[in-house]
């Protein structure tokens, strides 16, 4: 058996790859000097006396720069060795806290070599001093940053790129999002109309989405949904179920089956995959006569429920009580509920964002019963003033508001009196 050096005890057969190595006890090894440990350290050495003169220094040093150890010692400072920039930090920081503190440690600086070329380093200094505390000389050591700033390069290269990445993908979510609401809303006679899209990410798509669009004979279509989860999955439900309510209520503008043709669409389409479902209000608007208003039939689909603002300046909440999520089960039912728009009248239709908003309160949410006493304080009032009034609220919350938040408010103008 074999003991190797350093070994606490004995060992097996030597390895196949130490068989053909000499194996020397370690009082066997070469003497490293101190001498030639110093002109040979893998980093620079320098000494200099107070005045900042270079009084010493190593080999290795001497390589890097390409000097002749005679045209330094005595003759340059260590300042005259960096760059203009790294003079200037020398002179204003580097050397005041040396003299202060009697050391500093891992200052990233610059080297002038003889041919003119750049090498960055750390550089490290104490402050060595006699026996009564006075200060002799400086004793520096400089480490060859090259790779680290190769590597700093290449991280804040990596960095821009980046962010150019995430500015080009804010841009594409910003662009996919606006593609799923109406830029505008078409104009309704006899009506006024206001919506907000609150974007509560510019890196996700949301899945709010809204729309109001003409109808034959005169009436008109509507509905306000959220779908389930954020980003692409949720833009591929969005925009089917946003093209899917508008083709269906072209079809048979009755609000329940609309929504029924929606869940039929989702639990097919959706049906292996990963299970994508929404929460949507639709309705239907049909003008009174004698321009006295509208009737307006609303279908819920486990939507948040409307709100109706009264001339009388009473405010209620227009429950579909029964009504189920769209897209979850094949034979989904969805309630309905009828009522009249009559002039001073505004309808609002929002989604979850705002009633789940984050309060002051520890743990609170907004809440819909908030957001009835808020919207009781506003009637009466059109659907500009409720919009302008709910968007104000939405800005109070701050970082409360972390979900897309959709508004869609319609109102019929008061009589004007004589």
């Amino acid at each position: 058996m074999t003991v190797y050096p350093g070994g606490g005890g004995t060992s097996g057969p030597r390895p196949e790859g130490d068989r053909d190595q000499k194996q020397l006890p370690f009082s066997d090894l070469p003497e490293d000097s101190v001498e030639d440990l110093y002109e040979n350290a893998p980093c620079g050495y320098l000494s200099t006396l107070m005045d900042g003169r270079i009084a010493k220094v190593n080999g290795t040093l001497l390589k890097w720069l390409g000097y002749h150890r005679e045209e330094l010692v005595g003759h340059k400072r260590f300042s005259d060795l960096l760059t203009v920039g790294g003079r200037l930090y020398h002179e204003t920081h580097f050397s005041p806290l040396l003299r202060m503190q009697g050391e500093v440690s891992g200052i990233a600086l610059e080297l002038k070599a003889a041919d003119g070329s750049r090498l960055p380093v750390l550089v490290t200094s104490t402050v060595k001093q006699d026996t009564d505390g006075e200060p002799l000389l400086i004793r520096t050591s400089l480490l060859d940053a090259s790779d680290r700033r190769t590597y700093e390069r290449e991280l804040l290269r990596a960095r821009q790129e980046a962010e150019r990445d995430r500015e080009r993908l804010q841009r594409l979510a910003t662009t996919l999002q606006r593609t799923l609401i109406p830029p505008a809303l078409e104009p309704v006679p006899g009506l006024e109309v206001a919506a907000h899209y609150h974007f509560a990410s510019s890196d996700e798509v949301g899945g709010d989405f809204y729309d109001l669009f003409p109808l034959a004979s005169g009436r008109w279509g509507f509905f306000m949904g959220d779908v389930r989860g954020k980003g692409a999955g949720a833009a591929v439900v969005t925009s089917l179920a946003r093209y899917t309510l508008r083709a269906a209520a072209v079809s048979d503008p009755v609000p329940a089956t609309v929504l029924a043709n929606l869940n039929t669409a989702l639990t097919q389409q959706f049906e292996e995959d990963e299970p994508r479902f929404c929460t949507v209000i639709f309705g239907l608007l049909t003008p009174e006569e004698n321009d006295a208003g509208f009737r307006a039939v609303l279908a819920g689909g486990g939507h948040p429920p409307a709100v109706l603002l009264r001339a009388d300046g009473s405010a209620d909440h227009l429950p579909t009580p029964g009504g189920q999520l769209v897209g979850v089960v094949a034979d989904a039912q969805f309630a309905t509920v009828t009522l009249r728009l009559e002039p001073g009248d505004t309808l609002l239709l929002y989604t979850d964002g705002l009633t789940e908003a984050r309060t002051q309160d520890a743990g609170g949410r907004y809440g819909d019963e908030a957001l009835l006493d808020f919207a009781r304080g506003l009637a009466p009032t059109s659907a500009p003033g409720a919009v302008e009034a709910l968007i104000a609220l939405l800005d109070s919350f701050g970082e409360g508001l972390d979900d897309d938040t959709a508004l869609l408010a319609m109102s019929v103008p008061p009589d004007e009196k004589p």
